[in-house]
């Protein structure tokens, strides 16, 4: 045992160990060896003799990661089974379980198993998604619904479920297919089943870390803190009640509150399109950035700047989560603007709506056909039509178009559509036709997508393509002094911010706030590399780590081992630590680089790799088990040495660093 950590100092060489593959697995076992302790508290499994085994088994694929955690319970299934045919009892919990899988399916969300009458659904595992929170909520509320249709006997089934948010463990995967299973180890997993035993037949509960990351999306009412048992403290817990659709993602989700900088001159640009609108020459404006640089910010602060003026403003929110529901956006602001309530029966609705559509003075045939669109009975206002579907539809747009273009005639219209790469087809058909037409109405048209969709409408006169730069190093600061208010960041702290937020204002109020809540005051204890997690905000992680997910399992480990580099890595030097062969390397690479994650510097084998944002870098390491963090360093030591002496001696600290991080506890002189 004492010699082991020896070896890892010795120049193996002098040992005989010529091959760069054996010299690998001599460093991996000594660091496996050295590290068990770590490696049975991160991983359940035993300890296994052999690295190689190890290094093959659920250690490569056991992550530390953000997840929510669903506990859906049945209620009454003791009252059933005293009731029921143990045959009869099976069918009814077939027919629950079913009902249940079949529900969360459209939501991503992953059974881990089920616990007698219980199921635990993990959202944000296999793959994280950066609305897993949202999409853990919607589905409970699904669930509750569709369980509730079930009827054995006549009587409706129930169920309650609690939705939890945190880091978790989570391991490989057993059994296969339908049956298999996957543990998340955390608190997080229990905290969800406690809150379950909170909820009422039919009732979702959760936590704070779930309200906070759902914003204002839906309705809750405030629990307080609550005592749960086998906790050590009391929690905070809400019951989610329904879908908020008054506000759209970046209302729900983001606060306008933060004064909006850098931006003086697209403000110009808009501002200036808005004078020609007014004038009669309508205009659009195409604004593309990626997520979190400022697009639906900047269109509120044009909205702001012209709120004095006459004009109606019309506000279109394309979402993930209905991009099967034709003229979902369209249907959503309509409801907003006749404040409909979810409470609302149909003859309530369908008053609403002609009173939000009389100012138009439509004919009763449109009415009926936008009624017929909100699913409210029609057959009152206009005699049914006996077209072709397709016809149908041509006149609903015809109906929409004139209602707008109706608008336009008593006063200038400012319409937003935000998000247009989660538009559903008949939406953009629709917007097809309202882009060509708005040139002759007084109207500024402003779509906000990201860079992945490629808009058609560029080559019109009265369209302009506005895209959005991510923010200098001064306007940075300026933001991160906005955001603290009356806090006073030490200057290194506001310099670490902007170093690692690369000007994306997301990602600088996010992490500004995350240091504020934190108290912490000094950028070592905040921004250590040995602890990235702390430096990536839990409303930013699951983002950052859907990035990474969505380009499949090699090309995330590929920047799981650049990460532990650095935020800057050569070609050779990771392919001698990642022990990918090359082909697949370089696809990987390709994929980080294609996505947006990585920038490259001239072509491999000479090529130079860098993080885009230091927060995804944080992100992709922070996934790693300490000991498996601890085995890629100290092969990342063992490659430095044997195969770059030129790096050890122009950047010694990198060695350094890395020898910390590998837990070495003796190393040779960096210089000698």
């Amino acid at each position: 045992a004492e010699l082991l950590p020896k070896l890892a100092d010795a120049d193996l060489k002098e040992l005989g160990i010529t091959s760069l593959g054996h010299r690998r697995r001599l460093v991996d076992a000594i660091a496996a060896l050295h590290t068990k302790d770590d490696a049975l508290a991160d991983d359940p499994a035993p300890f296994s003799n052999s690295a190689s085994e190890r290094l093959g088994s659920s250690e490569t694929t056991a992550e530390r990661r953000p997840l929510s955690v669903m506990f859906c319970d049945l209620i009454g299934s003791t009252a059933l089974s005293s009731r029921l045919d143990p045959e009869d009892l099976r069918e009814v919990i077939r027919s629950y379980q079913a009902r249940v899988a079949s529900t969360i399916q459209p939501f991503d969300g992953f059974i881990a198993r089920y616990v007698g009458d219980g199921v635990l659904i993990y959202f944000g595992w296999p793959e994280a998604r950066e609305t897993d929170a949202e999409r853990a909520v919607r589905a409970g509320l699904a669930v509750a619904a569709a369980v509730g249709a079930v009827r054995p006997g006549g009587e409706p089934l129930q169920v309650r479920i609690g939705i939890a948010t945190g880091l978790v463990v989570s391991g490989e995967p057993i059994g296969s297919r339908d049956s298999r299973q996957q543990t998340a180890v955390g608190e997080t997993p229990n905290l969800a089943a406690r809150l379950q035993g909170l909820a009422g037949p039919g009732q979702v509960v959760i936590d704070a870390a779930t309200r906070r990351q759902i914003g204002g999306l839906f309705e809750c009412r405030d629990l307080g803190t609550v005592e749960l048992k086998g906790l050590p403290a009391a929690v905070p817990a809400w019951q989610v009640l329904s879908e908020n659709r008054t506000l759209g993602q970046f209302e729900a989700l983001r606060s306008d509150a933060t004064p909006l900088v850098g931006r003086d001159e697209e403000i110009e640009l808009l501002l200036r399109r808005w004078a020609l609108a007014k004038a009669g020459s309508g205009r659009v404006v195409l604004i593309s950035a990626e997520p979190g640089v400022g697009k639906s910010r900047l269109a509120a602060a044009v909205a702001e700047r012209i709120a004095a003026e006459p004009h109606t403003p019309l506000r279109y929110f394309c979402s993930p989560h209905h991009q099967d529901i034709a003229l979902y956006p369209v249907i959503a602001q309509m409801e907003r603007a006749a404040d409909s309530a979810h409470t609302d029966g149909p003859g309530a609705r369908l008053a609403k709506l002609q009173a939000l559509l009389a100012a138009t003075a439509p004919s009763m045939e449109d009415v009926a056909l936008i009624a017929e669109l909100h699913s409210l009975p029609s057959a009152d206002l206009a005699p049914p039509l006996d077209v072709a579907p397709q016809r149908k539809k041509e006149k609903t747009f015809e109906a929409l178009l004139r209602q707008v273009e109706g608008l336009s005639r008593q006063r200038p219209v400012l319409m937003l559509f935000d998000d247009i790469h989660w538009i559903d087809p008949s939406s953009r058909e629709l917007l097809d036709r309202l882009i060509e037409r708005v040139a002759k109405w007084p109207a500024l048209v402003l779509a906000m997508f990201r860079p992945e969709f490629q808009p058609p409408w560029t080559d019109q006169p009265h369209v302009t393509l506005l895209t959005l730069a991510r923010l200098g190093r001064r306007d940075t600061a300026a933001m991160v002094a906005s955001v603290a208010g009356n806090a006073t960041l030490p200057p290194e702290v506001v310099e670490e911010i902007t170093e690692r937020t690369d000007g994306v204002p997301l990602f600088v109020e996010e992490l500004t706030k995350s240091v504020l809540e934190s108290s912490v005051q000094a950028p070592a204890a905040l921004f250590a590399v040995a602890h990235p997690a702390l430096s990536v905000p839990a409303t930013l992680h699951a983002s950052l780590m859907a990035r990474l997910d969505r380009l499949g399992p090699a090309a995330k480990d590929v920047g799981q081992a650049g990460a532990a580099i650095g935020r800057e890595f050569g070609y050779g030097l990771l392919a001698s630590t990642a022990d990918v062969p090359e082909p697949q390397l370089r696809d990987a690479l390709d994929r980080l680089t294609k996505a947006g994650l990585l920038f490259v510097r001239g072509t491999p084998p000479e090529a130079i790799y860098f993080f885009k944002h230091a927060l995804v870098q944080d992100a992709a390491y922070g996934t790693l088990l300490r000991s498996r963090r601890r085995r890629l360093h100290a092969r990342i030591v063992a490659t430095l040495e044997d195969r770059f002496p030129e790096i050890v001696q122009a950047q010694p600290a990198l060695l350094a660093q890395q020898c910390v991080e590998a837990g070495s506890r003796k190393r040779r002189s960096i210089t000698g």
